[in-house]
């Protein structure tokens, strides 16, 4: 997707990863917003992490029902290069009991992503996961989140995802069992939902309204503002993130012990239902998104 201003989005499918996103700078020039990484797999096939992914699973209560989408379908494009393109992506279960929307739309100065979820089965049910965004950075310690004083938030390991970026030392985090310390809905049928164990966590308060993202960090905000900022000194540029529709807010920093400029040198901006899942009554529809806004453009 490209505009006749200069942004231009790159998505992949079947897997509707968005591996990249430069925007139009005041200075004429154009700038990645997005980190992405290709690296060899064991076969030799490549491997993309990071960019703008989404990582969703739906449960019912009982048990019996688990899904997580994956491979995307192209239903439509519209819009024109001199205002907005938007791509709608669809996937179902093979029911079609469950239908989502996933629509991207690349403005002058924003890049928005949204879902549309719709159930259809007779049983409620539970959605968890996150819209997770890779956001390049020259290093996360001349970085700097504004706006999220006072949010409340608690510490969680780094949760896995195929297209989540580890940092070096990620092998010493126990990934085999950080995905059901963070979604523990998403472990097998006999084991026993551990939403209300993961809300008990003990929570704290944000105290810096200009936080640096220097410490190694991984945290799920609640009553976190709809926008907040994040700034790069190194690279002069800022970027405003916001949501609709999600109570919670994702944010992981490596720390300053990363090299600038290099693999490592991103944080990651999360849109989610992680302590608290999303509730889909049959016949309910939901929407969510999460907004990346370019505010470098000459007024």
């Amino acid at each position: 997707m490209e505009l006749k201003n200069g942004s231009i989005v790159t998505m992949m499918l079947p897997s509707g990863l968005i591996t990249s996103y430069k925007a139009p700078m005041w200075h004429g020039g154009k700038l990645e917003l997005l980190h992405t990484n290709v690296s060899e797999g064991e076969y030799g096939d490549a491997i993309i992490q990071g960019g703008v992914s989404l990582n969703f699973n739906f449960q019912t209560d009982d048990g019996e029902f688990s899904w997580s989408p994956t491979n995307w379908v192209l239903h439509k494009i519209q819009g024109n290069a001199n205002e907005s393109i938007q791509v709608e992506l669809t996937n179902r279960t093979s029911d079609d009991k469950i239908g989502l929307k996933y629509i991207v739309t690349l403005e002058k100065d924003a890049l928005n992503s949204e879902v549309e979820i719709s159930n259809k089965k007779s049983l409620p049910v539970q959605m968890t996961g996150s819209i997770l965004s890779h956001l390049t950075v020259s290093s996360p310690e001349a970085t700097y989140a504004l706006g999220l004083e006072r949010s409340n938030y608690c510490s969680k390991p780094l949760f896995e995802s195929e297209f989540m970026l580890s940092p070096p030392d990620g092998q010493e985090e126990g990934f085999g069992k950080i995905v059901e310390q963070l979604f523990p809905q998403w472990g097998t049928k006999d084991q026993n939902n551990g939403s209300e164990g993961s809300q008990s966590e003990e929570m704290d308060e944000e105290i810096d309204n200009y936080k640096q993202l220097s410490e190694k960090l991984s945290h799920v905000y609640t009553d976190v503002p709809r926008n907040f900022t994040v700034i790069d000194r190194g690279r002069r540029n800022s970027v405003s993130v916001g949501r609709t529709g999600f109570d919670e807010m994702y944010l992981f920093s490596p720390g300053s012990r990363v090299e600038i400029y290099s693999k490592y040198s991103y944080i990651c901006v999360g849109q989610a239902a992680i302590l608290k899942p999303i509730i889909l009554s049959p016949e309910d529809v939901w929407r969510g998104g999460q907004y990346i806004h370019n505010p470098n453009l000459d007024a």
